[in-house]
């Protein structure tokens, strides 16, 4: 049995994610580690919401809250919202737990134990009226190169320039409105990168398995050569900086996010300390296979500052095996667009549609090599087709004819023929094919051999047609019948995860509702599964079919509210 630890991209604090989110991480993550379980592989699932940082105490504020209290109930909305759409989460925690705290602060003694911290003076933006130096996000004014009038100090949201606060006319505070802003220094801490670059460039010479998108980032970085990175900010929220003269600071959230890994893994150990092992995961752990999932403006900090911080340390602490890293998901041609409420947020999708349907279009649509656009349109037909067509009315089909005409009793009887030899040739080698697509982690292969699984029983029962046999032919029918039955629950069990609630419905029609599902190793497997004189019941419908009004109501709602009225940023 391998060991798998897989983690996604921390969600951010400030407010709920949109379907881009989801579909970069979160929704990956899942389905690999569904896949796991279900091949028998001991597996972790690790996640956390990260939040610390300048937009956590800019949201908190705006909010009216204690920024404490704010993210605490932010934790607590998305957690409720990723359990809705079943992210096997093994363990869902918050970087700003004590034990994140804790081992942060170790990281940062043992680097600069070993010589990889600097310190230096950085001339920063101070405003007199907060009395407190102002990060970049807390500077507001209009943008030099769009005019756009609420531009923040490290990037105009209008038109995506990057910019440094002194870039912008008529800046102002965030906090207090204030115009009077001063330049002064400030003293800082820096990972010193530089000196690691050998390290770093020796790790990565070792890993395999890297989708080029991932692999080519971490190689830009490091070809461009390595920049020492400042870890530390004038905040009050954070992890503090455990250095005489640093009192007043906390550490960069870059910094102390992908360490909260092994601190969510502690903590997930601390429910269950005389059955869980965190060490086991994370520390000498030779025998783990990891995997992180992310977009891809996360990978250099994942393939980059984090193994350097890993590696810094000195100590021999599991590093990533593979980074699964994906391009982005746009909205009907455009941006998804927090602060202007444009596209698709989770809570507003789960309200539009069951789960089911999300999940299934965003892995068969899968951003992996490019861009993928987002339209209802295209979504509508392409759950029409897959889900409801081809899928739901498979089940329908069979488990109604089952009902009907053998008293919702699997029938027994009939020898396989050529037609069956046939068919099992044909699932052995898309059982076969899915395998290696979920091994890479190909999430539209994978995708593709489900449908083509579910194509491929769709096919037989049309051609063995138990509907017509049964008049003169029993046997043939009822062997048709039940090789019928058992193809539904096999497309049910391969589609468990990405699909999982489906699936499992599907499969409780059956009696068998052990989660995970085994994943058929062989055709003959598969087919001997649900034996003649097993009781099945009908399902409710799976997916309903959207129309054309369904579409441009939709398309209405989420095309873009007016400022102000949008999802925290």
């Amino acid at each position: 049995m391998a060991k798998a630890l897989i983690t996604s991209a921390l969600p951010y604090i400030n407010g709920t994610k949109h379907l881009g989110n989801f579909a970069g991480s979160l929704l990956p993550a899942d389905i690999h580690a569904r896949y796991r379980r279900q091949i028998g592989d001991e597996t972790l699932f690790i996640c956390a919401t990260d939040e610390h940082g300048t937009p956590a105490e800019l949201a908190a504020a705006a909010a009216g809250q204690p920024v404490a209290d704010y993210c605490r109930e932010q934790h607590d909305r998305q957690a409720e919202i990723y359990r809705r759409f079943g992210l096997s989460f093994d363990h869902f925690g918050r970087t700003s737990s004590a034990r994140n705290h804790a081992r942060t602060q170790h990281f940062f003694h043992a680097l600069d134990a070993r010589g990889f911290i600097a310190e230096r003076v950085l001339d920063q933006v101070y405003s007199p009226a907060d009395g407190r130096f102002l990060p970049d996000r807390y500077i507001i004014g209009t943008c030099p190169h769009c005019g756009f009038a609420e531009a923040r100090g490290d990037q105009c949201e209008s038109c995506t320039r990057p910019l440094d606060p002194t870039d912008l006319r008529a800046p102002r505070s965030a906090l207090s409105g204030s115009t009077v802003l001063e330049v002064r220094p400030s003293r800082h801490l820096f990972l010193r990168q530089s000196a690691l670059a050998d390290a770093l460039e020796g790790w990565l010479g070792t890993r395999r398995g890297w989708p080029p998108l991932a692999s080519s980032i971490a190689r830009k970085w490091l070809d461009e050569g390595l920049q020492d990175r400042c870890i530390t900010r004038d905040l009050a929220w954070g992890v503090p900086v455990p250095k005489p003269g640093f009192e007043d600071k906390v550490f960069y959230v870059w910094f102390d996010a992908p360490i909260g890994y092994i601190a969510a893994t502690e903590d997930w150990a601390a429910e269950a300390p005389d059955r869980r092992d965190w060490r086991g995961w994370w520390y000498a752990a030779g025998n783990v296979d990891y995997v992180q999932f992310l977009g891809k403006d996360n990978v250099p900090f994942h393939a980059v500052s984090f193994p350097a911080t890993e590696l810094g340390s000195g100590e021999p602490w599991k590093t990533v095996d593979v980074i699964k890293a994906v391009n982005w998901l746009t909205y009907e041609g455009g941006k998804f667009s927090t602060s202007r409420g444009r596209g698709v947020f989770l809570d507003e999708a789960l309200d539009l549609l069951q789960p089911d349907y999300w999940r299934w279009w965003l892995a068969a649509n899968a951003p992996e090599n490019h861009d993928t656009d987002f339209s209802f349109a295209r979504f509508a037909t392409d759950v029409n087709n897959d889900l409801a067509d081809t899928f739901g009315n498979l089940v329908h089909r069979v488990l109604s004819f089952v009902a009907g005409r053998f008293g919702g009793i699997v029938p027994a009887g009939g020898a396989p023929g050529d037609r069956e030899v046939r068919l099992a040739r044909q699932l052995d080698g898309h059982l076969s094919a899915l395998r290696s697509a979920q091994e890479a982690r190909a999430l539209r292969k994978s995708a593709n051999e489900i449908r083509a699984i579910w194509r491929l029983a769709n096919g037989y029962l049309a051609e063995a047609a138990p509907w017509t046999a049964i008049r003169t032919e029993l046997d043939a029918s009822a062997l048709a019948t039940r090789v019928a039955v058992n193809l539904v629950a096999c497309a049910a069990a391969v589609a468990w995860p990405v699909i999982p609630g489906t699936a499992e419905t599907v499969l409780a029609a059956f009696g068998l509702a052990t989660a995970p599902p085994p994943l058929p190793g062989t055709a003959g497997e598969a087919l001997d599964r649900v034996p003649g004189g097993t009781q099945v019941k009908i399902p409710p419908v799976l997916f309903a079919r959207l129309d054309g009004e369904w579409v441009a109501a939709s398309r209405a709602r989420f095309s873009g509210r007016a400022p102000g009225a949008g999802r925290e940023a």
